[in-house]
C-alpha cells in the first residue's frame, strides 16, 4: 500500500508532537538537575546560567540514597528472579499440559489484571500481619514481604504471556526431545526455554520494571531500614525546604538500571511481547 503525501505529513507532524511530549520534560529534568537550588526555585529558564555538578554530589548525603539504591537493587533482582522462575513452569503445564481445572487457572490468572493494585493493599497488610502473628514470619517493614508483594503483581501478566509464547513453539521439539531420552522438564531446560527467550526476556524486563518504580506498596511495606528509591525520592523534600536539583539529578541516576537494560534487550523485549500477545 503506496502512502499518500498527506499521510506522511500527519504522520511527520504526530511523531514531532509526541517526541516532543517525552524529550522536553527529560531536558527540563536534566537542566534542572545542573542548576543551584536558587536558579531552579527562581525564574524559569530553558538554560542554566550557573552549570554545577553539585546537586549529583549532595544528593547522596541529603539522603542515604545508596541505602535506598542497595534496597531496590535487592527488591526488584530478587522479585524478578522468582517470577521468572515460577511463570516458566506455571506457564509450561498450562501450555503443554490438560488437566481440570486449565481454564479456571488461566481466566483467574488473567483477571486479576484488570483490578487496580490499590485494592489489594489492605487484604495483602492484613495476611502479613496474621502470618507474623501466627507463626512469627515478619513480612511488614521487611524485604521479604514487599519481593512477595511484587510478585503478585507480576506472576499473573508474566504466566499468561510466557503460556502465550509456549504455545507458539511448536510442540514437536518437545516429541523429539521426548524421544531423545528428555523428561518433560529436560524438554522444557534444553528445548523449549532456549527457543522462548525473547518472551523470558520480556517478562524479566516487567518484572524488574513493575518492582522498581512501585511506590504505594513500598510505602506502607517498608521501614526507614529498607526503604527503596521510589519511596526514598520524596525525602528530598522536607517541611522547610524541597530540593528540586537534587530530586532531579537522584531521578536521573534511578532511571540509569532501567534504561540500560531496555536498551540491551529491546529487541528481545519487542518479540516476547507480540509473540505473546497475539496468543
Amino acid at each position: 500500500m503506496r502512502e499518500t503525501q498527506g499521510f506522511k505529513i500527519y504522520r511527520g507532524v504526530v511523531l514531532t508532537v509526541l517526541g516532543l511530549f517525552v524529550l522536553v520534560p527529560l531536558y527540563v529534568m536534566i537542566t534542572s538537575s545542573l542548576k543551584p537550588l536558587k536558579d531552579v526555585q527562581g525564574a524559569f529558564s530553558w538554560w542554566p546560567s550557573n552549570l554545577t555538578l553539585a546537586p549529583f554530589v549532595d544528593m547522596w548525603k541529603t539522603v542515604p540514597l545508596a541505602r535506598y539504591f542497595v534496597n531496590s537493587t535487592i527488591v526488584s533482582v530478587s522479585a524478578t528472579v522468582f517470577s521468572v522462575a515460577i511463570a516458566i513452569l506455571a506457564a509450561f503445564a498450562v501450555s503443554r499440559f490438560r488437566f481440570r481445572g486449565r481454564t479456571a487457572f488461566t481466566t483467574t490468572v488473567l483477571s486479576t489484571q484488570m483490578f487496580p493494585g490499590v485494592l489489594f493493599l489492605l487484604p495483602l497488610f492484613l495476611i502479613f500481619v496474621n502470618i507474623n502473628n501466627s507463626f512469627g514470619l515478619q513480612l511488614v517493614g521487611t524485604r521479604l514481604g514487599l519481593i512477595i508483594t511484587y510478585l503478585t503483581f507480576s506472576l499473573p501478566f508474566s504466566i499468561w504471556m510466557l503460556a502465550g509464547y509456549f504455545d507458539s513453539i511448536p510442540r514437536e521439539l518437545d516429541e523429539a526431545a521426548l524421544v531423545d531420552g528428555c523428561g518433560p522438564m529436560g524438554a522444557l531446560w534444553r528445548v523449549v526455554l532456549p527457543a522462548a527467550r525473547p518472551g523470558v526476556i520480556a517478562v524479566a524486563i516487567y518484572s524488574f520494571m513493575t518492582a522498581w518504580g512501585e511506590v504505594l506498596f513500598a510505602s506502607v511495606m517498608t521501614t526507614e531500614a529498607n526503604r527503596t528509591l521510589s519511596v526514598g525520592l520524596r525525602q528530598y523534600s522536607t517541611q522547610t525546604n524541597i530540593y528540586w536539583n537534587q530530586i532531579m539529578a537522584a531521578a536521573l541516576v534511578v532511571s540509569i538500571p532501567v534504561v540500560i537494560g531496555f536498551l540491551l534487550a529491546q529487541r528481545h523485549f519487542v518479540a516476547g511481547v507480540t509473540a505473546g500477545a497475539v496468543k
